[in-house]
Protein backbone atom coordinates (compact mmCIF):
# COMPACT_ATOMS: atom_id res chain seq x y z
CA UNK A 1 0.00 0.00 0.00
CA UNK A 2 1.29 3.85 -0.88
CA UNK A 3 -0.15 6.58 0.74
CA UNK A 4 -2.13 9.47 -0.91
CA UNK A 5 0.04 12.73 -1.70
CA UNK A 6 -2.40 15.72 -0.79
CA UNK A 7 -1.05 19.47 -1.69
CA UNK A 8 -1.52 22.45 0.58
CA UNK A 9 -3.39 24.67 -1.97
CA UNK A 10 -3.76 28.00 -0.91
CA UNK A 11 -2.85 28.44 2.49
CA UNK A 12 -5.42 31.07 3.51
CA UNK A 13 -8.26 29.27 2.66
CA UNK A 14 -9.97 26.38 4.10
CA UNK A 15 -7.17 23.57 2.67
CA UNK A 16 -5.52 23.12 5.95
CA UNK A 17 -8.53 22.48 8.03
CA UNK A 18 -10.44 20.30 5.93
CA UNK A 19 -7.16 17.77 6.01
CA UNK A 20 -6.94 18.24 9.80
CA UNK A 21 -10.73 17.26 9.44
CA UNK A 22 -10.33 14.04 7.47
CA UNK A 23 -7.28 13.20 9.51
CA UNK A 24 -9.58 13.00 12.11
CA UNK A 25 -12.06 10.82 10.81
CA UNK A 26 -9.86 8.48 9.71
CA UNK A 27 -11.16 5.52 10.74
CA UNK A 28 -14.38 5.93 8.90
CA UNK A 29 -12.80 4.12 5.56
CA UNK A 30 -10.00 7.33 4.51
CA UNK A 31 -6.90 5.90 2.91
CA UNK A 32 -3.83 6.81 4.38
CA UNK A 33 -2.38 10.23 2.89
CA UNK A 34 0.32 12.83 4.00
CA UNK A 35 0.24 16.45 3.57
CA UNK A 36 2.92 18.73 1.64
CA UNK A 37 2.73 21.91 3.74
CA UNK A 38 4.48 23.84 6.59
CA UNK A 39 4.17 21.12 9.88
CA UNK A 40 4.47 24.28 12.30
CA UNK A 41 1.72 25.81 10.56
CA UNK A 42 -0.74 22.93 10.11
CA UNK A 43 0.27 22.92 14.38
CA UNK A 44 -0.73 25.80 14.92
CA UNK A 45 -3.91 26.10 12.66
CA UNK A 46 -4.65 22.80 15.05
CA UNK A 47 -4.11 24.21 18.46
CA UNK A 48 -6.05 27.60 17.72
CA UNK A 49 -9.08 25.69 16.73
CA UNK A 50 -8.87 23.21 19.81
CA UNK A 51 -8.27 19.69 17.50
CA UNK A 52 -6.64 16.98 19.06
CA UNK A 53 -4.63 16.43 15.94
CA UNK A 54 -1.02 15.89 16.53
CA UNK A 55 1.27 16.94 13.44
CA UNK A 56 4.22 14.54 12.30
CA UNK A 57 6.59 15.76 9.87
CA UNK A 58 8.01 13.41 7.98
CA UNK A 59 10.86 13.19 5.28
CA UNK A 60 9.43 10.45 3.08
CA UNK A 61 5.92 9.10 1.73
CA UNK A 62 6.97 6.02 3.39
CA UNK A 63 6.96 6.74 6.74
CA UNK A 64 3.51 7.78 6.81
CA UNK A 65 2.10 4.84 7.09
CA UNK A 66 3.80 4.28 9.58
CA UNK A 67 2.74 7.19 11.77
CA UNK A 68 -0.85 7.83 9.94
CA UNK A 69 -2.49 6.37 13.06
CA UNK A 70 -0.26 8.84 16.04
CA UNK A 71 -0.85 12.28 13.73
CA UNK A 72 -0.77 13.88 10.25
CA UNK A 73 1.81 13.11 8.53
CA UNK A 74 3.24 16.45 6.80
CA UNK A 75 5.86 16.16 4.37
CA UNK A 76 7.81 19.52 4.96
CA UNK A 77 7.78 22.41 2.37
CA UNK A 78 10.59 23.92 2.84
CA UNK A 79 9.73 27.68 2.52
CA UNK A 80 8.21 30.28 4.36
CA UNK A 81 4.24 30.72 4.58
CA UNK A 82 2.98 34.48 4.21
CA UNK A 83 -0.60 34.26 3.57
CA UNK A 84 -3.24 34.15 6.91
CA UNK A 85 -6.73 32.59 6.91
CA UNK A 86 -8.58 34.86 3.99
CA UNK A 87 -5.55 36.97 3.39
CA UNK A 88 -3.97 35.28 0.87
CA UNK A 89 -0.63 36.78 -0.64
CA UNK A 90 0.62 35.92 -3.65
CA UNK A 91 4.48 35.56 -1.87
CA UNK A 92 2.96 31.98 -1.00
CA UNK A 93 3.40 31.00 -4.77
CA UNK A 94 6.24 29.26 -4.45
CA UNK A 95 4.97 26.73 -1.55
CA UNK A 96 1.74 26.46 -3.53
CA UNK A 97 3.44 25.66 -6.94
CA UNK A 98 6.06 23.49 -4.85
CA UNK A 99 4.08 21.52 -3.15
CA UNK A 100 2.33 20.32 -6.16
CA UNK A 101 5.46 19.45 -7.90
CA UNK A 102 6.51 17.27 -5.32
CA UNK A 103 3.39 15.73 -5.04
CA UNK A 104 3.72 14.84 -8.93
CA UNK A 105 7.33 14.02 -8.54
CA UNK A 106 6.28 11.40 -5.37
CA UNK A 107 3.76 9.56 -6.90
CA UNK A 108 6.06 9.24 -10.59
CA UNK A 109 8.80 7.76 -8.22
CA UNK A 110 6.75 5.12 -7.05
CA UNK A 111 6.37 6.68 -3.71
CA UNK A 112 2.59 8.00 -3.65
CA UNK A 113 -0.44 6.22 -5.08
CA UNK A 114 -1.98 9.14 -6.14
CA UNK A 115 -1.86 12.99 -5.91
CA UNK A 116 -5.10 14.86 -4.00
CA UNK A 117 -4.77 18.91 -4.72
CA UNK A 118 -6.19 21.26 -2.12
CA UNK A 119 -7.82 24.29 -3.83
CA UNK A 120 -5.73 27.26 -4.95
CA UNK A 121 -6.12 30.92 -5.45
CA UNK A 122 -5.64 31.07 -9.27
CA UNK A 123 -5.49 34.98 -9.04
CA UNK A 124 -2.75 35.23 -6.21
CA UNK A 125 -0.63 32.87 -8.65
CA UNK A 126 -1.41 35.00 -11.70
CA UNK A 127 -0.04 38.27 -9.58
CA UNK A 128 2.86 36.27 -9.04
CA UNK A 129 3.88 35.34 -12.97
CA UNK A 130 1.90 31.91 -12.99
CA UNK A 131 1.31 30.86 -16.68
CA UNK A 132 -1.44 28.36 -16.23
CA UNK A 133 -5.18 28.62 -16.62
CA UNK A 134 -5.18 26.46 -13.53
CA UNK A 135 -4.77 22.72 -12.07
CA UNK A 136 -5.47 21.26 -14.74
CA UNK A 137 -2.95 22.74 -17.51
CA UNK A 138 -0.22 22.50 -14.95
CA UNK A 139 -0.35 19.33 -13.87
CA UNK A 140 -0.26 18.28 -18.49
CA UNK A 141 3.24 20.05 -17.49
CA UNK A 142 4.56 18.42 -14.99
CA UNK A 143 3.40 15.17 -16.68
CA UNK A 144 5.10 15.78 -19.69
CA UNK A 145 2.33 15.48 -21.67
CA UNK A 146 1.46 16.93 -25.21
CA UNK A 147 -2.28 15.97 -25.53
CA UNK A 148 -4.75 18.04 -23.25
CA UNK A 149 -6.11 16.21 -20.08
CA UNK A 150 -9.64 16.39 -19.54
CA UNK A 151 -11.51 17.47 -16.47
CA UNK A 152 -14.34 15.67 -14.78
CA UNK A 153 -16.17 16.08 -11.88
CA UNK A 154 -17.25 13.18 -10.46
CA UNK A 155 -20.31 12.60 -7.77
CA UNK A 156 -22.09 9.57 -6.47
CA UNK A 157 -25.38 10.98 -8.99
CA UNK A 158 -23.91 12.21 -11.71
CA UNK A 159 -20.26 12.56 -14.01
CA UNK A 160 -19.84 15.27 -16.05
CA UNK A 161 -16.75 16.47 -18.59
CA UNK A 162 -16.70 20.17 -19.86
CA UNK A 163 -15.22 20.45 -23.54
CA UNK A 164 -13.65 23.86 -22.34
CA UNK A 165 -13.06 24.79 -19.09
CA UNK A 166 -11.57 28.12 -17.83
CA UNK A 167 -12.57 30.55 -20.37
CA UNK A 168 -14.85 33.39 -20.80
CA UNK A 169 -18.21 32.27 -22.09
CA UNK A 170 -17.59 34.42 -25.51
CA UNK A 171 -14.03 32.62 -25.89
CA UNK A 172 -15.78 29.26 -24.97
CA UNK A 173 -18.34 29.36 -27.75
CA UNK A 174 -15.49 31.20 -30.38
CA UNK A 175 -12.94 28.04 -29.41
CA UNK A 176 -15.48 24.86 -29.26
CA UNK A 177 -14.44 22.75 -32.23
CA UNK A 178 -15.03 18.86 -32.99
CA UNK A 179 -11.34 18.40 -32.35
CA UNK A 180 -11.81 19.10 -28.90
CA UNK A 181 -15.30 17.24 -28.55
CA UNK A 182 -14.04 14.09 -29.82
CA UNK A 183 -10.55 14.50 -27.54
CA UNK A 184 -12.76 14.90 -24.70
CA UNK A 185 -15.23 11.96 -25.95
CA UNK A 186 -12.01 9.68 -26.83
CA UNK A 187 -10.73 10.38 -22.97
CA UNK A 188 -13.92 10.10 -20.85
CA UNK A 189 -14.80 6.61 -22.63
CA UNK A 190 -10.83 5.31 -21.75
CA UNK A 191 -11.25 6.70 -18.18
CA UNK A 192 -14.30 4.86 -17.37
CA UNK A 193 -13.49 1.89 -18.62
CA UNK A 194 -9.70 2.02 -16.97
CA UNK A 195 -10.62 3.92 -13.74
CA UNK A 196 -14.42 3.01 -13.06
CA UNK A 197 -14.68 0.10 -14.45
CA UNK A 198 -17.33 0.33 -16.63
CA UNK A 199 -16.67 -2.20 -19.68
CA UNK A 200 -19.02 -0.22 -21.84
CA UNK A 201 -19.38 3.53 -21.60
CA UNK A 202 -22.10 5.18 -22.45
CA UNK A 203 -21.57 8.97 -23.19
CA UNK A 204 -24.64 11.53 -23.59
CA UNK A 205 -23.24 14.99 -25.45
CA UNK A 206 -25.06 18.06 -25.21
CA UNK A 207 -25.91 20.70 -27.23
CA UNK A 208 -24.66 24.33 -27.29
CA UNK A 209 -27.60 26.40 -27.71
CA UNK A 210 -31.31 26.00 -26.47
CA UNK A 211 -33.06 22.76 -27.39
CA UNK A 212 -29.47 21.85 -28.93
CA UNK A 213 -30.11 24.33 -31.37
CA UNK A 214 -33.97 23.77 -32.77
CA UNK A 215 -32.35 22.56 -36.23
CA UNK A 216 -30.63 25.45 -36.68
CA UNK A 217 -33.32 27.73 -35.74
CA UNK A 218 -31.86 28.86 -32.54
CA UNK A 219 -27.95 28.53 -33.65
CA UNK A 220 -26.06 25.97 -36.22
CA UNK A 221 -23.13 24.83 -33.73
CA UNK A 222 -25.35 21.75 -33.09
CA UNK A 223 -25.10 20.94 -36.90
CA UNK A 224 -21.60 21.87 -37.73
CA UNK A 225 -19.51 21.03 -35.01
CA UNK A 226 -21.37 19.11 -32.41
CA UNK A 227 -23.29 16.53 -34.73
CA UNK A 228 -19.41 15.66 -36.70
CA UNK A 229 -17.78 14.84 -33.70
CA UNK A 230 -20.95 12.19 -32.68
CA UNK A 231 -20.87 11.23 -35.81
CA UNK A 232 -16.65 10.38 -35.42
CA UNK A 233 -17.09 8.83 -31.94
CA UNK A 234 -19.51 6.72 -32.83
CA UNK A 235 -17.32 5.41 -35.74
CA UNK A 236 -14.74 4.75 -32.93
CA UNK A 237 -16.67 2.12 -31.27
CA UNK A 238 -17.67 4.45 -28.53
CA UNK A 239 -21.36 4.58 -27.13
CA UNK A 240 -22.01 8.06 -27.48
CA UNK A 241 -25.51 9.86 -27.96
CA UNK A 242 -26.65 13.29 -28.50
CA UNK A 243 -26.54 16.06 -29.13
CA UNK A 244 -29.03 16.85 -26.04
CA UNK A 245 -30.99 19.31 -25.36
CA UNK A 246 -28.86 20.52 -21.99
CA UNK A 247 -32.59 21.41 -19.78
CA UNK A 248 -33.52 17.59 -19.84
CA UNK A 249 -30.11 15.95 -19.54
CA UNK A 250 -29.84 16.35 -15.84
CA UNK A 251 -33.00 15.09 -13.97
CA UNK A 252 -32.75 11.49 -12.37
CA UNK A 253 -34.24 9.09 -14.97
CA UNK A 254 -32.25 11.02 -17.88
CA UNK A 255 -28.88 10.82 -15.81
CA UNK A 256 -29.81 6.89 -15.09
CA UNK A 257 -29.34 6.36 -19.55
CA UNK A 258 -25.47 7.48 -19.02
CA UNK A 259 -22.01 6.98 -17.47
CA UNK A 260 -20.69 10.83 -18.24
CA UNK A 261 -22.23 14.16 -19.58
CA UNK A 262 -20.12 15.71 -22.22
CA UNK A 263 -20.89 19.31 -21.94
CA UNK A 264 -19.89 22.12 -24.21
CA UNK A 265 -18.51 24.68 -21.56
CA UNK A 266 -17.53 25.16 -17.94
CA UNK A 267 -21.06 26.27 -16.66
CA UNK A 268 -22.82 24.03 -18.12
CA UNK A 269 -21.47 20.94 -16.55
CA UNK A 270 -20.66 22.05 -12.92
CA UNK A 271 -24.05 24.13 -12.09
CA UNK A 272 -25.45 20.58 -12.12
CA UNK A 273 -23.48 18.70 -10.40
CA UNK A 274 -22.56 20.96 -7.73
CA UNK A 275 -26.61 21.92 -7.22
CA UNK A 276 -27.03 17.78 -6.94
CA UNK A 277 -23.86 17.04 -5.23
CA UNK A 278 -22.81 20.29 -4.00
CA UNK A 279 -20.74 19.05 -0.54
CA UNK A 280 -19.53 15.68 -1.79
CA UNK A 281 -18.69 16.47 -5.45
CA UNK A 282 -15.04 15.45 -6.56
CA UNK A 283 -12.67 16.92 -9.32
CA UNK A 284 -10.36 14.23 -11.23
CA UNK A 285 -7.98 14.74 -14.21
CA UNK A 286 -8.13 12.31 -16.88
CA UNK A 287 -5.16 12.02 -19.29
CA UNK A 288 -2.38 11.81 -16.85
CA UNK A 289 -0.24 9.43 -16.39
CA UNK A 290 -1.49 9.59 -13.01
CA UNK A 291 -4.21 9.78 -10.73
CA UNK A 292 -4.89 13.13 -9.60
CA UNK A 293 -8.26 14.16 -7.72
CA UNK A 294 -9.30 17.53 -5.81
CA UNK A 295 -12.48 18.95 -4.12
CA UNK A 296 -14.72 20.30 -6.18
CA UNK A 297 -14.75 23.31 -4.01
CA UNK A 298 -12.76 26.68 -3.44
CA UNK A 299 -10.95 28.72 -0.94
CA UNK A 300 -13.79 29.57 1.05
CA UNK A 301 -11.95 32.42 2.20
CA UNK A 302 -15.01 34.00 4.03
CA UNK A 303 -14.78 30.96 6.38
CA UNK A 304 -11.06 30.40 6.52
CA UNK A 305 -9.83 29.32 10.26
CA UNK A 306 -12.51 29.27 11.74
CA UNK A 307 -13.27 25.22 11.76
CA UNK A 308 -16.53 25.08 9.90
CA UNK A 309 -15.86 24.30 6.49
CA UNK A 310 -16.78 20.61 5.73
CA UNK A 311 -14.44 17.70 4.82
CA UNK A 312 -16.93 15.96 2.59
CA UNK A 313 -15.66 16.64 -0.87
CA UNK A 314 -11.70 16.07 0.35
CA UNK A 315 -12.55 12.65 1.71
CA UNK A 316 -14.77 11.97 -1.16
CA UNK A 317 -11.10 13.01 -3.11
CA UNK A 318 -9.13 11.13 -1.00
CA UNK A 319 -11.66 7.56 -1.91
CA UNK A 320 -12.17 8.15 -5.34
CA UNK A 321 -8.14 8.58 -5.62
CA UNK A 322 -7.49 5.38 -3.89
CA UNK A 323 -10.06 3.44 -5.55
CA UNK A 324 -8.25 4.75 -9.04
CA UNK A 325 -4.93 4.20 -8.30
CA UNK A 326 -5.80 1.00 -7.06
CA UNK A 327 -7.64 -0.12 -10.35
CA UNK A 328 -4.32 0.75 -12.32
CA UNK A 329 -2.38 -0.75 -10.36
CA UNK A 330 -4.36 -4.22 -10.68
CA UNK A 331 -4.39 -3.61 -14.61
CA UNK A 332 -0.59 -2.75 -15.07
CA UNK A 333 1.30 -6.24 -16.17
CA UNK A 334 3.89 -6.56 -14.44
CA UNK A 335 7.43 -6.21 -15.33
CA UNK A 336 9.32 -8.78 -17.53
CA UNK A 337 11.98 -10.36 -15.85
CA UNK A 338 15.56 -9.61 -16.83
CA UNK A 339 17.33 -12.29 -19.11
CA UNK A 340 19.96 -13.59 -18.11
Amino acid sequence: MLPIAVTMGEPAGIGGEIVLKAWLGRRAGIPPFYLIDDPDRLASLARQLDWSAPVCPIDTPDRALAVFGEGLPVKPIGVSIYGRPGCPDSADAPAILGAIRTAVCDVRAGKAAAVVTNPIHKDSLYRAGFGHPGHTEYLAELAGISERPVMMLVSPELRVVPVTIHLALRQAVERLCTAAIVHAGRVTAAALRQDFAIAAPILAVAGLNPHAGEAGALGREEIGIIEPAVAELLDAGIDVRGPHPADTMFHAEARRSYDAAVCMYHDQALIPIKTISFYDGVNTTLGLPFVRTSPDHGTAFAIAGSGVARADSLISALRLAATMAARRFATTPEPAPNEA
